[in-house]
């Protein structure tokens, strides 16, 4: 009887912080049972062979909308076959209660239950949520979804505050709210029971997600760009929603984080504003811990292109000269996570102009490949720090390591092989999304994904999804 269920075979493991080692792996009842110089052919059910390729840990994508635009069940389905496509082996998604998603609000004990039973059939990869509390009874409700749901990041939208959303509608009908204001004093409330909670769970802190722009500066900048066009449709959204109004509501935040004691992750940062700002209130408070996360498309789409309103995105995608800042983030070690912000959002539903279209696209898909292309060949990344970036060090901060995030026995076999000279250009089709377009087509990559696997299962490989629905579980954090 042969000892593994698979084995992985002559490749190059690329360990988050250790570097490249050739080695392999034998897995055996979802776990990466062995690291070794040579596993024999008859020690395993299956061997793959990934010679001249090398082996990452699966990519952990931190950032995603799942159900945002369709119903819950197909978008599952159909994004997380995109996630492994890409290499993603968990995504964390977030939810919040409102239009979009269930179209519901209440409380989460009674709308969590739902969520969970849509979604444990529907997964093809690892899934799991952070939750956004838009009312002070859901504020209440941090503690029981913490230590009971397995819920460890929480999330708020700065410009829900009070920004008219759609052009017609106030932010409090399209969230569905009669009652609360989501100003800074819910920010304040919110900001100290996760701090209690994270203090009653000793050694298991929670965090607040936060999108950082200022809604009521956004008011004032959009009514300027508007009566200023440039004749590009990015250059201006980007001047509507500027980069230092994104830094001063990071600023904002910082503060307030510090008085409260709250962990902060600051999401997506899109400038050189954002950037300095964040690492300026690393030194300003330095016993409040602050995660720096930036997205596939701020680092490779500039408005210097004009994608229409296809590439509206918040924040907006900026001028190459914050491109460049955000690669020297990267490379610096001062961005610490990288994620795709990924939400399936069909054309026929991008409707209206720029500035009432709904924003988001799609991007899971291309986690390695920009990784690699533009990281990597492109700026001389190290190939173990785009593993720290996509997988470890998103599931150290998220509390899924060690299970998730590394290569190394006794975690869960999600591994992704990958051929980091296949160069490939764009197209949608090969994004196994059920978007049908992307602003990234006709971009020309290096370092696409072979085969991803998932606990020990093949779920990509051969340019096709071969993994089932339900074959995702949820990760509940932490993690054992």
């Amino acid at each position: 009887m042969a000892t593994y269920d698979v084995a992985v075979k002559n490749g190059k493991l690329v360990i988050p912080g250790g570097g490249v080692v050739r080695a392999d792996v034998g897995i055996k009842d979802e776990k990466i049972a062995v690291i070794s110089e040579e596993i024999p052919d008859e020690a395993a059910q299956r061997v793959l062979d990934a010679s001249g390729k090398y082996v990452f840990p699966g990519a952990v994508d931190t950032h995603a909308h799942i159900g945002i635009y369709r119903p819950l069940e197909e978008d599952a389905a159909s994004e997380s076959g995109a996630c492994a496509a890409g290499g993603v082996t968990t995504i964390a998604s977030y939810f919040r209660t409102g239009k979009n998603y269930l179209n519901k609000t209440g409380a989460f004990k009674e709308i969590f239950p739902e969520l969970m039973s849509r979604s444990e059939s529907s997964y093809r990869v690892d899934f799991a949520y952070h939750i956004a509390c838009m009312s002070s009874e859901q504020i209440s409700e941090v503690e029981w979804l913490a230590k009971e749901e397995g819920v460890s990041t929480f999330k708020y939208y700065m410009f829900y505050k009070s920004l008219d959303l759609s052009g017609s509608e106030p932010a409090s009908g399209y969230l569905m709210l009669s009652r609360d204001t989501l100003d800074f004093g819910f920010l304040y409330r919110y900001m100290k029971e996760i701090a209690r909670v994270s203090r009653s769970m000793e050694g298991s802190p929670l965090s607040l997600s936060i999108h950082c722009e200022n809604p009521e500066v956004i008011v004032a900048t959009v009514e300027e760009s508007k009566q200023n066009p440039t004749g590009n449709t990015m250059k201006d959204y980007s001047n509507g929603r500027p980069p230092w109004q994104e830094a001063l509501a990071i600023n904002e935040v910082a503060f307030l984080a510090d008085c409260t004691s709250c962990p902060v992750n600051l999401l997506h940062l899109s400038s050189r504003d954002a950037v300095e700002a964040a690492v300026t209130a690393k030194v300003t408070y330095p016993n409040i811990p602050f995660l720096l996360e930036a997205t596939l498309h701020h680092l490779a789409m500039s408005n210097d292109n004009d994608y229409g309103i296809l590439g509206k995105v918040n924040p907006p995608i900026r001028d190459q000269s914050h491109v460049d800042y955000l690669w020297q983030s990267v490379l610096g070690g001062a961005i610490q996570t990288v994620v795709s912000d990924h939400a399936c959002h069909p054309k026929a539903l991008r409707t209206g102009d720029l500035w009432t279209v709904m924003p988001g696209f799609g991007g899971t898909s291309l986690m390695f490949p920009v990784l690699i292309s533009e990281g990597y060949h492109r700026r001389g990344l190290p190939l173990s720090r785009v593993a720290e970036l996509s997988s470890y060090n998103p599931a150290v901060k998220h509390r899924l390591f060690p299970k998730k995030g590394t290569i190394a026995v006794g975690a869960d076999a999600d591994l992704v092989i990958i051929d980091i000279d296949a160069e490939k250009e764009v197209t949608t089709e090969a994004l196994h999304s059920a978007q049908d377009y992307t602003p990234f087509e006709g971009m020309k990559l290096k370092g696409w994904p072979e085969t991803t696997m998932v606990r020990g299962r093949v779920v990509f490989e051969d340019g096709k999804v071969v993994g089932e629905p339900g074959w995702g579980r949820y990760q509940s954090r932490p993690v054992a």
